[in-house]
Formats: C-alpha cells, structure tokens, sequence
C-alpha cells in the first residue's frame, strides 16, 4: 500500500466515524471540520491530504508549522495553531496561521494583534479552556474565559472564533465536552459569532461531537502513529 492509498484509507475510516456521530447527535455531518494534526509528519504527507480533499491542517510548534508552512505555499489549506505560542514567537505565527486554537492569556492576544496587524493579516482567535481548572497544558478555567474573549474582541486583528479544549487526561470525555459546550453557549451569548468549538482527537472525537464540536483536531487515526524520523 503506498502512502497516499494508507491515508485515503484512514481519510474514509475517519469520515465514517464522523458521519455516525453526527448522525447519532442528530448533526449534519458538515458541521465538523477535520484538522489533520501533522506535527511529526512531513510536508509530502500534508501535499497528499490536500489531494484527498483536506483543507485544515493543525501544528503544534512554530519550529516545524513554519517550514512546512513554506513548503506547501502552492497549497489552498486553512492553517491551525495548536500548540501553545510562546511570546518569541508570535510574529512567526502570525505569519501563517490562519486559526490559532490556544489563546489563553492578555499578553498573548496583544502580542499576536500587533504582529498580525503589522503583516497585514486577520486572525481567527480561539480561546482555550482549561476544562480541569489546572492550566498545565495551557488554558483559562471557565470562570476567566469572558475576559480573554473581550480582549480578543478589543483587537485590531483579531477576530474571535470561539473555544477550545481538551479533555484532561483521564477524565470522562462527556461530561468534559458537556462542560466546554456550556462554555461555549455562555460566549456565544455575549459573542453572537464567536460559534467555532474545537475539540476532539483520535480517541474521544464521537463525545465532542456529541457536545457540539465544530472541529476535530486527529492525528493518530489520520496518519498513523508518530513518525520518530521528523520534527
């Protein structure tokens, strides 16, 4: 099987389980949106996704989105960042991302508004919630969600998409999803268009979707387990 026949493959299996989620949730399964998560992978493996169809890919880090970025310029994709950005560099990430899923902090929207307003880009902002109430792997507890929310809404170049999250580890993936999606309603009563909510990965995608994910952030089950020869 080549490369490309093993990600059809697993592109098909993929969109199988979302469209029994969202059939199960009563959804449209074109309510969720598939970010292929790359980080690992080469940029030869994003070139064949695109040929398949995907057009969202996720990165964690700066140092890998940055040249992959670069190398599938010719590429009609919609670019997510992930991972949590560190201050230095923000002005890398605002080159090229085009969603950035981890906004958690003041500074940090005032640092990617003034890069992206000096590159002369628009910047879809999610701010991700730390749904344990312990921001280890970055994140605000729900309480603190509106007041990122507003600063994100006061920038010049930013433009508020909503929420992400992921489950904390070990914990019951429903009532975690149940907890965002409350967050979510909560925001979007305040921030009409602020409806994107990402979250979801390989393993507990049909509870997100349950609570009303907008995107699925999978690696694993897209492209197999992590290459030990990138990144």
């Amino acid at each position: 099987m080549t490369r490309s026949e093993e990600l059809a493959a697993n592109l098909a299996a993929l969109r199988q389980r979302i469209a029994a989620a969202t059939a199960a949730a009563g959804r449209d399964e074109g309510e969720v949106t598939v970010v292929a998560v790359t980080k690992t992978w080469p940029a030869a493996d994003v070139g064949l996704l695109a040929e398949l169809g995907v057009t969202d890919v996720g990165e964690n880090r700066d140092q890998e989105a940055a040249p992959k970025h670069a190398a599938c310029a010719d590429l009609s994709l919609r670019w997510h960042f992930i991972g949590q950005v560190q201050r230095n560099k923000a002005a890398s990430v605002a080159a090229y991302a085009d969603v950035v899923h981890s906004v958690d902090r003041a500074v940090l929207v005032e640092t990617l508004d003034h890069h992206a307003e000096r590159q002369g880009r628009r910047l879809t902002a999610l701010v991700q919630v730390a749904l344990d109430g312990t921001p280890g792997r970055g994140g605000v507890p729900p309480e603190r969600v509106p007041e990122i929310a507003a600063a994100v809404a006061r920038s010049s170049a930013l433009d508020l998409g909503g929420v992400m999250a992921v489950a904390p580890v070990g914990a019951d993936p429903d009532l975690a999803f149940a907890r965002l999606a409350a967050v979510a309603a909560d925001l979007r009563r305040a921030h009409p268009g602020a409806t994107a909510v990402s979250a979801g990965m390989s393993g507990d995608l049909e509870a997100a979707i349950r609570h009303g994910a907008t995107h699925v952030r999978v690696g694993t089950a897209l492209l197999g387990h992590r290459s030990p020869t990138f990144g």
